[in-house]
This record gives C-alpha cells, sequence and structure tokens, in this order.
C-alpha cells in the first residue's frame, strides 16, 4: 500500500477572476515541480520549460553509491483548440554507480514521452461572483465554488530503446501513460492547488501508479513558492518524494527557478537539486473571450432579433 508522507490540507477562499481563455497574462509553467496544470498554453503559443540537476543516491541493501546529473526539457504547444495542448517530455540523465567490487556507468534518456493534454471542464467558465452592496459579511463568507476543479486528461506514450540502460522491461519499448488532473485557485487567487493522478507504463511487467500533489503560492508579482508532494507505487520502484522551491517572473514570458527533492527511505535514499527556466512564445495568440451566462443568453437573443429582423427585411 502505498506510503504517503504529506497530506496537504486547504479550506481557503477563492475569487475568480478568470474572464478569457487558457492563455494568461504571464507564463505558465509546470516547472520547477513535476505535476502538469490543468490549463493549456493557448492556441499557438509555444512554450519550453528546461533545466539541469544534480543526484545523489544511496542504497542500503545493494550498497552502493550513484551519483551525477542530468537536464530536462518539456515542449508545449497549443493547437486546434482553445484547451488543447501537446507536449513532449524528454530526461536525460548521466549517472556512476559505486559498488563495492565495481562501478557502473549509465548514460541515456530515462525519459521520453509524447502526448496530449485536454481540459475538459472549467469551472470558472462563464461564472461571475454576484456582489452583495448590502451585506460585507455575504461577499466574504465562504464561496464553496472554489471547491470544484477545472478538470482535464493527459494521453500518451513512453518511448524507450531496449539498449537503454535505464531500460526495464520487454514490453516498455512503447508503453501508453495517462493522468486525470486536477487544479483549484484558492484564497484571494495567489493560492494554486494542483492533483495528478498518474498510470505510467501500462501493459509492461511493472506499471505503475502514482499521484503528485502541488501548492503554490504567489508571494508577490515576481516571486512564487511551491511545496509537493509524490508517491510512486511500482513492483519495480515505489517511493514518496517531496519537494519544495521556487520561482522568479523575469518578464511577462520568461522564468527562472531553482528546487529540491528527498524520499525517507534508504532503499535508495535519494536527493536531487536543479535549476531552470521556462520561456514562452505567444506573438500569433488571439483572445478568446469568455461570456457568462448572462452574456451568452443576451448574445443569443441579439443573434436571434438580428435574423428576425433581417427575415421582415427581405419580405418587404
Amino acid at each position: 500500500m502505498l506510503n504517503i508522507k504529506k497530506v496537504f490540507l486547504v479550506s481557503l477562499f477563492l475569487f475568480p477572476i478568470v474572464q478569457y481563455g487558457q492563455h494568461t497574462d504571464e507564463i505558465n509553467s509546470n516547472r520547477p515541480g513535476e505535476s502538469m496544470s490543468a490549463f493549456a498554453v493557448g492556441k499557438t503559443v509555444m512554450q519550453v520549460e528546461t533545466g539541469v540537476f544534480g543526484i545523489k543516491e544511496n542504497h542500503s541493501l545493494s550498497r552502493y553509491d550513484a551519483y551525477g546529473f542530468g537536464m530536462d526539457l518539456e515542449f508545449r504547444y497549443g493547437a486546434f483548440l482553445e484547451n488543447l495542448e501537446f507536449i513532449a517530455d524528454a530526461q536525460y540523465v548521466i549517472e556512476t554507480f559505486d559498488y563495492p567490487m565495481n562501478i557502473v556507468d549509465k548514460s541515456d534518456f530515462k525519459q521520453s514521452v509524447l502526448g496530449a493534454k485536454y481540459l475538459l471542464y472549467d469551472p470558472n467558465k462563464g461564472y461571475k461572483r454576484e456582489v452583495n452592496i448590502h451585506s460585507w459579511k455575504a461577499n466574504h463568507k465562504f464561496n464553496w465554488h472554489q471547491v470544484i476543479p477545472a478538470v482535464a486528461v493527459f494521453a500518451g506514450a513512453n518511448f524507450t530503446g531496449n539498449h537503454n540502460p535505464f531500460y526495464f522491461s520487454p514490453k516498455s519499448e512503447i508503453s501508453p501513460k495517462v493522468a486525470l488532473i486536477l487544479q483549484n485557485h484558492l484564497g484571494d487567487g495567489s493560492w494554486v492547488f494542483v492533483t495528478n493522478i498518474i498510470g505510467n507504463y501500462i501493459g509492461t511487467d511493472y506499471p505503475s501508479l502514482s499521484y503528485i500533489l502541488t501548492l503554490t503560492k504567489g508571494i508577490n508579482k515576481n516571486w512564487s513558492a511551491f511545496v509537493e508532494n509524490q508517491g510512486i507505487k511500482s513492483d519495480f520502484y515505489s517511493d514518496a518524494i517531496v519537494r519544495g522551491g521556487a520561482a522568479y517572473l523575469i518578464n511577462r514570458n520568461l522564468q527562472v527557478d531553482a528546487s529540491i527533492s528527498g524520499n525517507f527511505k534508504d532503499t535508495p535514499s535519494v536527493l536531487y537539486g536543479g535549476v531552470g527556466v521556462s520561456w514562452r512564445y505567444d506573438g500569433r495568440y488571439k483572445d478568446v473571450y469568455l461570456l457568462t451566462k448572462e452574456e451568452e443568453t443576451a448574445d443569443k437573443i441579439a443573434k436571434k432579433t438580428n435574423t428576425q429582423q433581417g427575415a421582415k427585411k427581405a419580405k418587404k
């Protein structure tokens, strides 16, 4: 059974200010955490998220020490639909395993994933919180609308060659990966809580089921910080990992970050630390305005009225 090391309980207020589509005024990166956000980057928008990290491991039973470094790269592109995003995610690792009587070097792509993410439901689409001008208490009471998460799904595939030293299953050269993604905007909108439930290496000898919980806080217009808990359950590898870090917004399309990760066991114990950068190109993006329910109704009535008036003129 999966051993959960951290549990995040959040009970805050939501003040929704979402009026446009997937695209945001400032870059919305998945870094420096490992979870995926529910929202796409926006149609025609291209985003690159990359970084380098150092690795230190120790396995008490296999009696090895491991050290090395790696680089990860995620390419995101919005195409066809405002809420559809295509993703290429790769991680290259160079690692040395030091056993009592042997030293083994490994270097290759530890992860290579191609897939797509689709936003199924946005609770703030068309939502407008009513303001009670007669009651301060009514305007500041708990808003249950914040409990409803945005919902997205991811579907893709892992690509691992059989000569890859990180290859672990005869059926893992190409294997499906799917994820359910939930996202809540909390408090004044500066808190974001993301949940990922992931099925990976499906159909191989060692399929895995994992979760990622990420809580991010926008500190000011430039700084944000996050804490994250990831649990992995598999016959090949199981673990519970915690992460923490911060990101700094240089400009609306450029962000830098730093993070550290660790676990609580010694088979193996792991420690990762890294820095990264996220860059976005949105020069061809066109704003998509989301109408509230009242605006949608008014728009339908106006179109119907215009059609009827046009028909009357045609008869004359």
